[in-house]
């Protein structure tokens, strides 16, 4: 991959970055966004905000999580073994016989979630977190004490792939992918005449509690806010396509509609598309949204939201897939809809757009 900017995403990918332990992957994200933002804030729970325009009375934040799923450890046997909480929506069966990375108190560790071999009886059945436990190599619970405690977190140990030079296979693509690309509209819209204050946030913590996001909205207090995600495709063997919306890789970006997505926003988001040829799917989110974009609405006197997502295959899993096309087409997407703001947008859903 040439691409220097995808470099930078497969810096962001290597990096583990658990829900509430984000700390060195936004000291990277810092270092790649401070040449083009004009200002870079942090506040205590751990986001990290690039503004462009910061002068410009009208405010839109942009949100993509850079945190990712994993385990809490919970407790540690006599014989060394370690059991553990999941940490955000982990997906169990996906994680068996996979080796992980212990981010442990001491020292960084690598261990394997053992798995009852075939010729005992094998998985069957349901499983549950308190069925599986990780094999670090220790002989004993003091042995383990000595370089990991309860509550140390770990992730699974994957390394990310490029298949045929298209898509990009790695676990914790949900969402370091938001988090990449709000850092490169923030490049892309350096030194540009705007009219708005653009502020791109890596936020923390979406994966269990959705906190970063609150924060960062209630610190800004824009006049509207986009989350950048991603979604489901189900373009792939044994999708329920009955249940889910047509998403498809290399299809453009997705765009949600629902009761939480202002109406507004999306034909601003439909016009710059338009403009560039972009294509654009769409899913549904009738009641919430699932993503930063519920807690943002929430703070202040209320922030109208939009969601912009980009499809991705086998979710929560150590092999989640995207299309590079997919992100520069959502990046192009994001930057031309924000270039064509001109401060004066009227949010009232009940006033003709200004």
């Amino acid at each position: 991959m040439a691409d220097t900017k995808y470099d930078v995403l497969m810096d962001l990918l290597h990096t583990p970055s658990p829900s509430s332990m984000e700390m060195e992957i936004q000291k990277k994200w810092i270092n790649y966004v401070k040449e083009y933002a004009d200002e870079i804030r942090t506040d205590h729970v751990g986001n990290v905000i690039a503004v462009v325009n910061p002068d410009a009375p009208f405010k839109v934040l942009l949100a993509g999580h850079c945190d990712e799923i994993g385990f809490i450890i919970q407790r540690i046997d006599e014989r060394g073994f370690i059991f553990f909480e999941k940490l955000g929506g982990i997906n169990l069966k996906a994680a068996i016989g996979m080796r992980v990375t212990v981010l442990g108190y001491q020292e960084t560790l690598t261990g394997v979630i053992g798995v009852n071999a075939q010729h005992h009886g094998g998985i069957k059945g349901d499983i549950g977190v308190q069925d599986l436990y990780m094999d670090c190599g220790f002989q004993s619970k003091a042995d383990a004490l000595k370089k990991v405690q309860i509550g140390d977190l770990c992730v699974l140990k994957t390394e990310p792939e490029i298949l045929q030079d298209r898509y990009i296979s790695a676990r914790g693509l949900d969402n370091r992918t938001g988090a990449f690309i709000v850092a490169e509209v923030i490049r892309k819209l350096s030194g540009k005449d705007l009219s708005i204050g653009v502020y791109g946030a890596s936020t923390v913590n979406e994966e269990t509690n959705m906190g970063g996001a609150y924060f960062a909205a209630a610190g800004v207090k824009p006049d509207f806010a986009i989350a950048v995600d991603v979604t489901f495709a189900t373009d792939y063997p044994n999708v329920d396509s009955k249940k889910l919306a047509e998403v498809h890789l290399e299809g453009g970006p997705v765009l949600a509609k629902g009761a939480p997505i202002h109406h507004k926003i999306n034909r601003w988001l439909e016009k710059a598309a338009k403009d560039k040829s972009i294509p654009l799917q769409y899913e549904l989110t009738p009641d919430a949204t699932r993503t930063d974009a519920d807690k943002m609405r929430y703070t202040g006197k209320g922030v109208p939201v939009a969601l912009v997502s980009l499809p991705l295959r086998y979710m929560h899993s150590p092999v989640e897939t995207v299309s590079k096309k997919d992100i520069d087409k959502e990046i192009g997407l994001l930057v031309t809809m924000l270039e064509n703001l001109t401060g004066k947008e009227d949010l009232n859903p009940l006033h003709d757009d200004v």
